[in-house]
């Protein structure tokens, strides 16, 4: 890998950027990132007969060129990327071995949906380390990456999930396939898509939206079952206590300036 290259990027107006992005690629025989206003050449190679062709062209536009250092960033990202070992479980990515005594969940991380490593996540698998038997019966709304429903198949439970997302509900999908797991039911949407009621129900999502579907979080929870809530900052921990101020609560657990809840269905 070479130590340095140029970064020559070429800002003009959205009409030009097609136009300059096909010229770009021809003159230098390299691929090119654009967007509206801007092309954007990363290269090893000299530019100065290139930029000296831009300049020569009747089209508005302005050169910005930088030396920079060329990184591995892939490296640079799994190394950011730790597993992390909670309770009874290990979360890592596929470049770490699973570690032996444990109950194991390879997640590839996306940036949208959750690796284990934030707090509510990660008392959340506490939560289910806690509070899951073989057998038992659970939703988890909100799914994201899919981490705390596959850390309760991992002991033993059925799951459903659901997402508003898309997304998300196809990241749960190829993370439970990574995992040669297998879950009951998933769709888009919330919980009031399913007449079902669970031993355990976790919602892991935020203060403000725990409010909102309080309810019908609380339908879906058999009597002597365990709703899990978490995604809750401290200083809106009010509005979600009086929410579910009807049912009792279990545990409060907190990390860092994150709550997670546990009541009694």
């Amino acid at each position: 890998m070479e130590e340095r290259y140029i970064e020559l990027k070429v800002n003009t107006k959205p009409e030009f950027v097609d136009l300059l992005a096909d010229f770009i690629m021809s003159a230098s025989g390299e691929a090119v990132e654009y967007g509206e206003d801007f092309v954007i050449l990363r290269t090893s190679s000299d530019t100065t007969e290139l930029e000296k062709k831009l300049q020569s062209l009747d089209i508005e536009c302005s050169i910005v060129k930088e030396e920079k250092e060329n990184k591995d960033w892939i490296k640079i990202y799994q190394d950011s990327v730790q597993p992390i070992d909670v309770a009874e479980f290990y979360v890592h990515p596929s470049w770490y071995e699973p570690k032996e005594g444990k109950k194991n969940i390879l997640i590839n991380p996306a940036l949208a949906f959750g690796s284990g490593h934030h707090a509510t996540t990660y008392s959340c698998l506490q939560a289910i380390s806690e509070s899951v038997k073989s057998g038992d019966t659970l939703l988890d709304v909100g799914c994201g990456s899919g981490i705390l429903a596959l850390a309760a198949c991992l002991k033993g439970a059925v799951v459903d999930l659901c997402d508003t997302d898309p997304l998300a509900v196809e990241s749960t999908q190829e993370n439970f396939a990574l995992n040669k797991l297998s879950y009951n039911e998933i769709w888009v949407g919330s919980a009031n898509k399913t007449t079902k009621r669970y031993d355990i129900v976790v919602a892991n999502i935020i203060a403000d939206v725990l409010k909102i579907i309080a309810n019908e979080l609380k339908s879906k929870v058999k009597e002597d079952g365990t709703l899990i809530i978490s995604g809750i900052l401290d200083k809106k921990e009010h509005i979600v206590t009086e929410a579910f101020s009807d049912l009792e609560m279990l545990k409060r657990v907190q990390k860092d300036e994150w709550v997670t809840i546990y009541y009694k269905g």
